[in-house]
């Protein structure tokens, strides 16, 4: 079983979101999330997939900097995992950088997403998922490995937001755990604890072994893979 990462097609949107909100129906904070965003219906009904479909070919005619892929094991082609993931190439202005908030829900439910999304957006989280039944089968290293590729090619740092479940993986990876982690309160998510979800950063090699607060103290200087930084350098 060989796979491989590659942009989505809008033919995929259905096959690609399989991925996703079976990912989240199997994690615990996953299902939390899903139940605040898309709340009192059944995520998996024809009805439901069908308005989603429309809505997320609505915003990929619109974003100018997220990026969905997909994860297809080669066997077969069937999509078996996705990714989302910000690029952000330049520096933008206050506008741009507003959170858009969550259009599709209205009063209590709309500020309660809300309060759990925006943190989120702030920090450009790198998500994805994998079919229940794929994971343990390589699909989730083909995504993090394309994710790793990623960085290196671009000389830009990757955020993720990793579930409570699943740190340790990404820590292995070679990702770094930030100190500032996002506490989600048990008012918000309606359970009986706060919980906090762990923040991950993968810097590029051409940073040259220095860590995301060496990076942020230098004054987030831009990479350039010909001459990688020593922490020795001055910038």
């Amino acid at each position: 079983m060989v796979h491989v990462v590659l942009p989505a097609l809008i033919p995929d949107i259905k096959r690609v979101y399989d991925s996703y909100f079976a990912a989240f129906h199997h994690d615990p904070m996953g299902e939390i999330m899903l139940n605040i965003l898309f709340p009192g219906g059944n995520v998996n009904s024809p009805e439901f997939r069908e308005e989603h479909a429309k809505g997320t070919l609505a915003w990929w005619h619109q974003s100018d900097s997220q990026y969905t892929y997909k994860c297809v094991d080669t066997d077969n082609g069937d999509i078996v995992g996705m990714g989302l993931i910000d690029v952000i190439l330049r520096r933008r202005s206050v506008e741009e950088r507003a959170f858009q908030g969550v259009p599709w829900l209205q009063g209590e439910a709309k500020e309660r997403a809300e309060k759990v999304l925006k943190p989120l957006h702030d920090m450009h989280a790198h998500v994805i998922g994998v079919l229940p039944e794929h994971q343990g089968k390589q699909a989730g290293a083909a995504l993090a490995g394309w994710g790793l590729s990623f960085v290196d090619y671009t000389n830009l740092p990757m955020y993720f937001e990793a579930s409570p479940s699943s740190v340790g993986l990404y820590e292995k990876l070679g990702y770094e755990r930030l100190k500032e982690t996002i506490v989600h309160k048990a008012e918000t998510l309606g359970t009986a604890t706060d919980i906090s979800v762990p923040l991950m950063v993968k810097m590029p090699k051409s940073a040259g072994g220095m860590s995301f607060y060496e990076w942020k103290e230098k004054g987030y200087p831009k990479f350039n893979a010909a001459t990688p930084v020593s922490k020795k350098q001055k910038l």
